[in-house]
């Protein structure tokens, strides 16, 4: 198995010497090896990229897709956004309150499932709902305890 530092390294090679512009692949890297971007973690791609831990978590605090707590097994995300938010995503986030019996940000007792609340997954028919990245359309809160019970199955 390849170490983090090789595949950076690889993937490094993909873009333009003397950028930073290898980062945001970097970082999915590390959190798909690691689950989460730890401190660890950060200095990692930090040391892989050249760049100080301070840039790496920069880039890292600013996009939602990056998780810089411990995370279940799975993910459940809820877009709030205006044109979801139109669609009752408040009530669908709501629905998935009850039924996990945690708030935006948590994850269930068990650590097999953390709700997020994003600000947009790139609707096409709102409310959309990412399960472990992947996509559910026009989700509403009736359909909230079939999506929980499908994910606590698998």
């Amino acid at each position: 198995m390849s170490t983090l530092y090789d595949d950076i390294q690889e993937v490094r090679t993909r873009y333009p010497p003397g950028t930073r512009s290898a980062v945001l692949p970097a970082l999915r890297l590390a959190q798909e090896r690691y689950g989460w971007l730890s401190r660890e973690a950060i200095e990692e791609v930090a040391d892989a990229l050249e760049l100080t831990p301070a840039y790496c978590y920069s880039v890292a605090s600013f996009y939602d897709m990056f998780h810089l707590e411990p995370v279940g097994r799975h993910t459940i995300e809820v877009c709030t956004n205006v044109c979801c938010g139109l669609v009752n995503a408040q009530a669908v986030l709501e629905a998935f309150e009850r039924e996990l019996g945690v708030g935006p940000g948590g994850t269930t007792e068990d650590g097999e499932v953390t709700l997020r609340a994003v600000e947009c997954l790139g609707c096409s028919t709102p409310t959309i709902v990412a399960v472990d990245h992947r996509y559910r359309q026009s989700v509403t809160p009736d359909d909230v305890p079939g999506i929980v019970q499908e994910l606590r199955s698998a």
